[in-house]
């Protein structure tokens, strides 16, 4: 029977949100499917997943998977996937990275970014957005194995599904050429915010916030006080009001949120390619024409310095009472 590898996604140890897309993936697709967990000291990880419904949990676990790097990677997950139909990750950083490089050891096609897939006579049919989301393509991987990276905004978060899936270690497999690459450190944007790509609320300013001090002093009160990760147009970014870690959009990141503030945002397709599956949208700009608003649920035609302010101390009020 065919059956689905999906690769797990772990930093600093512990199991990145990114990974319950890919098991949404692969229980949509209505395979059977394994876990696949590879670094090292991760067991609590692979712990965390046993309740997810997948056949086994695989671990490799090693202290030279401690940090991830391609060349070390690869090698691992490519033996660990043989026997498998399908091979499956979140279209992430990480799994952007790792697909295809699996994909080329594996002979496999690679279906990447996906958005939705459809299982009929036999085989599997994937939907990828085309054209900032204006349109769709239909794909399917004529190869025996297939690689897929899942678009995390677009496959829920997989709840547990109960049961206890057993676990199984699997061999590290070595690459000569993983000594010639040296892992120097990681620069993270430390925050006592949400994640931006993981957030339930996320509030996202454009340019018409006019600087950095409109982002810090309008804004991010109203961030905080939703406790939620803050995002930005591209725009805004190029101006050098946030830092491009901020930026949502198609060249940015993709988020879907239950509820997503747009904040002085035009909606710029690009912009809207990044965030249009949010739950609930809510848009403040003083042009009545603006795009924003012919996707959002609810729109306030404001000057966004006197409203966001203002909306700032009714949150807070609320809270308050609450």
């Amino acid at each position: 029977m065919s059956k689905i590898l999906v690769i797990a996604e772990v930093a600093g140890a512990k199991l990145r949100k990114t990974t319950l897309s890919a098991i949404t993936f692969a229980r949509n697709s209505g395979l059977p499917f394994d876990l696949l967990v590879v670094g090292h000291n991760v067991g609590a990880a692979a712990e965390d997943l046993r309740a997810d419904g997948a056949g086994v949990v695989k671990v490799a676990d090693d202290a030279s998977l401690a940090n991830y790097v391609a060349e070390a990677f690869t090698p691992t997950v490519a033996e660990a996937a043989k026997g498998y139909a399908v091979v499956a990750v979140t279209a992430s950083s990480f799994g952007k990275d790792l697909a295809p490089r699996v994909a080329v050891r594996l002979g496999a096609g690679l279906a990447s970014d996906i958005s939705a897939v459809e299982a009929s006579g036999g085989a599997l049919t994937y939907r990828r957005p085309m054209y900032a989301g204006n349109a769709n393509a239909k794909m399917q991987i004529t190869t025996a194995v297939q690689v897929v990276s899942a678009r995390q905004s677009e496959f829920a978060a997989a709840a547990p599904s109960g049961g206890a899936s057993p676990v199984e270690k699997v061999a590290v497999v070595a690459n000569p050429l993983a000594g010639r690459v040296e892992f120097l450190g990681f620069d993270e944007v430390k925050s006592a915010r949400p994640d931006l790509a993981e957030a339930g609320t996320v509030v996202a300013g454009g340019r018409s916030l006019k600087s950095a001090d409109g982002f810090k002093t309008v804004l991010e009160p109203l961030v905080d006080v939703f406790g939620a990760a803050m995002g930005a147009s591209r725009a805004a970014v190029d101006a050098g009001y946030v830092p491009n870690d901020l930026q949502v959009g198609q060249t940015g990141k993709v988020v879907a949120p239950k509820l997503y503030i747009a904040v002085g945002i035009s909606g710029a397709i690009q912009h809207v390619a990044g965030m249009k599956n949010s739950k609930v949208i809510v848009a403040i700009n003083k042009d009545p024409e603006a795009p924003i608003f012919q996707l959002a649920d609810y729109g306030l035609v404001a000057d966004l310095f006197k409203a966001v302010p203002e909306l700032t101390d009714a949150v807070k009020k609320v809270r308050a009472e609450g």
